[in-house]
């Protein structure tokens, strides 16, 4: 056999194939997830860098970034040439083999075939074009879904971080309350031992310290909650032994960003950098070449081709003796008709096309009511915030004077239960009225695409 043009176009196969592997084999982003629990407080920056590297939704969305990899190398299949080698060996029954009349000749029963081709599209259409822009809007569509998927993750971690502050806050606010109602049953206590109060008045304060006793419990079941749940989306696993003390410190604590927001420029801002917009004017475009590709199946397909082959002799018993070379030329075919299965695609491709056209319309609004909505509840929160900001001190200086004048004996005990109810509830209200301002003020930068900008707390 004469192996020369078999092996240059073998050599060019493997040439091809290695490309091919090194390609498939890049990852586009590192999908390593660490387990270890962190041994020092996290901050909210810290928290979100670990769950952009072990949030099991951030993993999941980079495995499917290497799903759309894939995809691009499938799309682009057309533009390149295609090799392609067969081989075939055929044994036949001496029986149904024709001879010549007179025994002259007969034709040998074995035969074999080796053949290598390498073929080239010139001309499918349209779709060797289209498969290039295809590709391309494919990979920027794929990042923008992830990118949709990291903004989603950060809002989740910002609003479990602060759930987690605002937790471990109420925790301490109860805590405060419940000394409180302790330090006054012992004074009442004592009082009542020098005989300047009555036993009615002990037993008020063990009931209000016994009322509390439930509401701090409750505050650290909270906690223990927002913590599991915090511990989750940032991809810990939380060990089985542990039930009361989540190993998860957080180093933030719950601040207003006095930084001003208008809703104009929050609008502007949503429809221009909203990454699900962005995504789905790439699915219109893809739309719109998947038109071109349902026409291009009744256009005409043209290749050209370079082979070589190497065949037994079918004129020598001896497997042995050859016949080898190459051939060039080109092939073409057309589908004249296919009973309207063409028409039908396009058809088809044209509808979702324009349907693709609508959801961008739609997103838009969408959008729109995404960012009043946050805004309407930003405001909200802020006015909120606003109007709490001296209730703390304020309810601080009554229960100092509640506390003076049930010492002159010239208030009650009423006054000073009550005064310390007031204290327990600013306090609690202040610190939901920051968590509500940070809540939505995260949620308000979430709508407007702005969710990675977070600074370090």
């Amino acid at each position: 056999m004469k192996p020369i043009a078999l092996s240059a176009l073998v050599a060019l196969s493997v040439v091809i194939t290695q490309a091919a592997e090194r390609t498939t084999a890049t990852n586009l982003l590192a999908t390593v997830k660490a387990s270890a629990w962190p041994t020092a407080p996290l901050s909210l920056k810290d928290a979100i860098e670990v769950a952009l590297r072990q949030n099991s939704e951030v993993l999941k969305s980079k495995a499917d970034l290497e799903v759309a990899h894939g995809i691009v190398v499938q799309t682009r299949a057309i533009q390149l040439p295609r090799l392609a080698a067969s081989a075939n060996h055929t044994l036949t029954d001496a029986n149904a083999i024709e001879q010549f009349p007179g025994g002259v000749f007969r034709a040998p029963d074995q035969a074999w075939l080796v053949r290598v081709q390498l073929t080239q599209s010139i001309y499918e259409g349209g779709r060797i074009q289209s498969a290039k822009r295809t590709a391309d809007l494919t990979r920027e569509q794929a990042l923008l879904q992830h990118q949709t998927v990291l903004a989603d993750t950060v809002l989740a971690v910002r609003v479990n971080y602060d759930n987690a502050l605002l937790a471990a806050q109420q925790t301490v606010v109860r805590e405060a309350s419940l000394e409180l109602l302790r330090k006054e049953l012992q004074d009442t206590q004592r009082r009542f031992e020098a005989g300047t109060v009555p036993r009615f008045n002990v037993l008020r304060a063990e009931v209000e310290l016994a009322n509390a006793r439930p509401k701090l419990i409750r505050a650290r079941n909270a906690l223990r909650i927002a913590k599991t749940n915090l511990a989750n989306l940032l991809g810990y696993d939380v060990p089985h032994a542990i039930v009361e003390d989540i190993p998860l410190q957080l180093a933030g604590r719950l601040e207003a960003d006095p930084t001003p927001i208008e809703l104009p420029l929050a609008l502007a801002k949503a429809l221009e950098q909203r990454t699900e917009l962005a995504a789905l004017r790439k699915a219109e475009r893809l739309r719109k070449e998947a038109v071109i590709t349902a026409e291009a199946a009744g256009k005409p397909s043209a290749q050209i081709f370079l082979g070589a082959n190497s065949r037994s002799s079918r004129f020598s018993q001896h497997l042995t003796r050859d016949f080898t070379g190459w051939d060039v030329g080109w092939q073409a075919s057309w589908n004249i008709f296919d009973g309207w299965l063409t028409k039908g695609r396009v058809a088809e491709a044209n509808a979702r096309h324009h349907r693709a056209q609508e959801e961008i319309e739609d997103i838009g609004r969408r959008i729109e009511v995404d960012v009043r909505t946050a805004y309407s509840n930003f405001i909200e929160a802020r006015e909120v915030l606003e109007s709490q900001k001296k209730v703390q001190e304020q309810a601080e200086e009554s229960l100092r004077l509640a506390n003076a004048r049930a010492e002159a004996g010239t208030g009650t005990q009423l006054d000073v239960l009550n005064a310390q109810t007031a204290l327990t509830e600013a306090r609690l209200t202040q610190v939901e009225a920051l968590h509500s301002y940070s809540v939505a003020r995260a949620r308000l930068e979430r709508a407007m695409g702005e969710t990675l900008k977070v600074d370090d707390k």
